[in-house]
């Protein structure tokens, strides 16, 4: 699921480097040299995957109750008659008829009565302090350690809002720190500052540590992906640099399969981090052995060194190149818009609203859908499964439609389709309730395809729709929202929670159908790019139109 949070750097590689991709026509454009070092850099990308997935089974949330008083060896799980007794008689029924997870009855031995099912007669209800948990999905997850449960489980949440801050910072300093020391030491420090927390987040003591140790990860996973990605393509000549890019998108599900593995078979926070953390120090050996972007060395004036790293490439793909490669390159100079220009006209500022509210948008249903599979009925494990797997068509949908159709219509179907998904729920679960489960669910993961694939759109159609002067600012400042998405959909999904009920399970989807519809609606506003002439000065953006 990663590529949405660095594919951005495709367009602007091309747009900055169309001289020095000449190079490529001489030392093969992706020869076995570039094919050796992009399977090793796709590896790095699959094993950021589960860092991003992390809380659906650290911070699962099973089953729970309150520990009868008294009772050391009480257990989730009914051990007997006896013992059943105990459990009706302590913990009172919720509205739905079922065991409350927060409160018991506050009994006086002394004075109790009871009623005909053994309950007690007008006892008080106190809140408890120590719970019991369904073992059946997890043996142990943090949320068991240290109980973010009732009055706490807003933690849970705020967990995650403090992981996507982490990513949107990582995303700002580790671009810096890439163009400043280069991509490959960058790359081995991200490598390094990733595994040095993850596996810290293991022996996390209290909820503060395991907060900050997470939003470290939030930075470095980000640092990773998104300089692996740089440093893959811009060692692709150009017209081999979208086929690059293609497969590097269809291989980052893979990462978080490897993740539900992991946890499938450990089911304990413990072990599942250590298992997707020590994958990073085979990473870090294998990047010891890349070779740096000659793109960067080039650029930072260090040329003999980029000349000998191309004709080594160029040696190993059986290529002559001359020795006076690099004698005519030419750079262009990176674009220097402001981002108050954005809005130096009506119609630029609106367009880029609307596109910053489909960014938004796109990666809250994505997210919110991709790491709350415990709002789904069914198989924890098998949601997750499943939610993975609608990835792989979700990025094969816009390559066959934004050619054909044009990229506002496709943009227009994915959200408004992935929105009427998510809403239909609201049906399902209040009139079928667990009878049409398997039809809740289904809807849900249509939802997330199809956010999977407005997500690719909206960045085609951002990227064509900024002018060149201010392209990177545009797609910088709009894109950036998407991590906003990030930090609120944990919120949104605890909304079930506070409502309640079946009303309460539909809900967050509710929310989530509502805004993509919106953001159909919006989109309806923009202008279609597809076989138009772009923009290329402020006042070609305020003339664009269709």
């Amino acid at each position: 699921m990663d590529i949405y949070n660095s594919i951005q750097f495709l367009a602007s590689i091309s747009a900055r480097t169309m001289k020095f991709d000449d190079i490529f026509k001489e030392i093969g454009e992706f020869g076995p040299y570039q094919r050796r070092n992009y399977v090793v850099l796709m590896f790095g990308w699959m094993i950021t995957g589960p860092i991003m997935v992390l809380s659906v089974f650290v911070m699962g949330n099973p089953g729970h109750r309150c520990q009868i008083p008294g009772l050391g060896n009480d257990t989730y799980a009914i051990q007997g008659p006896n013992h059943n007794s105990l459990v009706h008689k302590y913990i009172p029924l919720d509205v739905d008829g079922v065991y409350d997870k927060c409160n018991l009855f506050n009994i006086d031995q002394s004075a109790a009565s009871f009623d005909n099912d053994s309950r007690p007669i007008n006892a008080s209800k106190t809140k408890c302090s120590a719970w019991v948990y369904d073992k059946t999905l997890f043996y142990e997850t943090f949320v068991m350690k240290e109980n973010l449960v009732c009055d706490n489980k807003y933690k849970i949440s705020l967990s995650k809002t403090i992981f996507f801050a982490g990513v949107f910072s990582g995303s700002f300093c580790f671009g810096m720190i890439s163009d400043l020391i280069g991509r490959k030491k960058t790359l081995l420090i991200g490598v390094l500052f990733q595994l040095a927390s993850t596996l810290a987040l293991a022996w996390s003591q209290n909820y503060l540590m395991y907060v900050l140790l997470r939003f470290c990860t939030g930075a470095a996973v980000v640092g990773v992906f998104m300089t692996t990605y740089v440093l893959a393509m811009e060692w692709v000549g150009p017209s081999r640099r979208t086929y690059a890019g293609i497969i590097m998108a269809f291989f980052g599900p893979v990462g978080d399969l490897y993740a539900l593995l992991i946890s499938y078979f450990a089911r304990d926070w413990f072990w599942i981090l250590l298992g997707v953390s020590l994958p990073f120090a085979i990473l870090f050996l294998l990047y010891c052995f890349l070779p740096e972007s000659p793109r960067w060395l080039y650029g930072t004036g260090r040329k003999k060194e980029a000349g000998l790293l191309l004709e080594k490439a160029a040696k190993y793909n059986g290529k002559e190149a001359s020795s006076k490669l690099l004698d005519n390159v030419v750079l262009e100079k990176k674009e220097a818009g402001k981002i108050w220009l954005l809005f130096s006209d009506r119609r630029l500022g609106v367009r880029t609203v609307i596109i910053s509210f489909n960014w938004l948008v796109a990666s809250m249903v994505f997210f919110g859908l991709s790491l709350n599979t415990g709002i789904l009925y069914g198989d924890y494990y098998i949601n997750f499964l499943i939610v993975v797997l609608v990835e792989f068509p979700g990025h094969a949908l816009p390559l066959v439609m934004i050619d054909r159709l044009g990229r506002k219509r496709s943009h227009f179907i994915y959200m408004g389709v992935g929105g009427l998904a998510c809403l239909s729920t609201i049906f399902t679960v209040n009139y079928g309730g667990q009878d049409l489960q398997y039809l809740t669910t289904a809807l849900a993961m249509l939802g997330k395809l199809f956010a999977t694939a407005g997500l690719i759109t909206i960045y085609v159609l951002s990227a064509e729709l900024f002018p060149t002067a201010i392209r990177n600012v545009g797609m910088g400042s709009s894109s950036s929202w998407a991590r906003v998405g990030g930090m609120i959909f944990p919120f949104i999904a605890d909304t079930a929670d506070l409502v309640g009920g079946r009303s309460g399970t539909a809900l967050p989807l509710s929310i989530f159908g509502g805004a993509c519809l919106l953001a159909a609606l919006l989109t309806l506003f923009l202008p279609e790019t597809l076989h138009q002439m772009l923009p290329e000065t402020i006042e070609d953006g305020k003339n664009f139109a269709t």
